[in-house]
């Protein structure tokens, strides 16, 4: 099997790694001259792949001569326009379906949901007017859309473990909403999912995947600072008004998953 990984980053080295594993030809891409150089030095199939939002320089063939896309780039919202991420998906759909590529997986984001006090699941009503994320909504939107391949949306939550540290992100900060249920995923659980969905067969579904136990914010945060010895927020909201979103997980779970990390308040981290 041969898979090709857009975006060698946080979640996809560790993933082409565990490809490796199962004897799959693991290809990727990173957007940087240099990592690419570093990444082919260490035994890897790298190109660079620099989308802004069009094709930057001539097609990599090679990346996309594969059975599987796994598309793991982020959406820039904050310095970019809404407009941004979509004509990215769309310039590799294009591709993709110019090289007969037959499955694809996209990484989406619970932040696709609305905060309103609720319990999300992927059979709720989205469109331009209530998502939380319109760049990813229009993403999923394209990729779905008069497509000739199969395909899976995985709308993972936050992405934590290991280097990254929730609690240390609002370590010293005032003000803090503490009362919202996370919505996390150990990073060895998120690269352990899509080698499930993909040996599952999988396909054609949209699919939440966090832990399954949401604690409260404030229960993480402290106990991020007591466990790696930082100082915790100075202080929370009060009174608490910031809306919050409780994943649901129920449909993947259904899948037969079982989490290494079911509860974030468990996650590991290197210090």
């Amino acid at each position: 099997m041969t898979i090709s990984i857009i975006g060698l980053g946080w979640l996809g080295m560790p993933l082409a790694k565990a490809f490796q594993q199962t004897g799959a030809v693991v290809k990727g891409s990173t957007t940087n001259a240099e990592k690419q150089r570093m990444l082919k030095n260490n035994g890897l199939i790298c190109e660079q792949l620099v989308l802004d939002p069009e094709m930057t320089g001539p097609v990599p063939a090679n990346l996309f001569d594969t059975e599987l896309l796994f598309i793991n780039i982020p959406p820039s919202s904050r310095s970019k326009p809404s407009g941004y991420h979509p004509k990215q998906i769309e310039v590799i759909k294009a591709i993709a379906m110019e090289y007969g590529i037959k499955k694809i997986i996209y990484t989406s984001s619970t932040s696709i949901y609305p905060s309103k006090n609720q319990l999300a699941k992927e059979s709720d009503f989205l469109d331009t007017n209530n998502t939380g994320h319109s760049a990813l909504f229009q993403a999923e939107r394209i990729l779905w859309k008069d497509k000739n391949y199969d395909l899976s949306v995985i709308r993972f939550g936050g992405l934590l473990g290991d280097n990254r540290i929730p609690g240390k992100y609002f370590s010293g900060k005032k003000l803090v909403p503490g009362h919202p249920p996370v919505n996390y995923i150990h990073r060895k659980d998120a690269v352990r999912a899509v080698l499930w969905l993909y040996e599952n067969n999988l396909w054609n579904e949209t699919f939440n995947i966090v832990s399954p136990k949401h604690p409260k914010k404030r229960e993480v945060f402290e106990k991020n600072a007591t466990e790696m010895g930082f100082p915790p927020p100075v202080s929370y909201e009060n009174p608490e008004s910031k809306a919050w979103k409780e994943i649901s997980v129920e449909k993947w779970l259904g899948t037969g998953f079982q989490f290494l990390y079911d509860d974030p308040l468990d996650f590991t981290y290197a210090r």
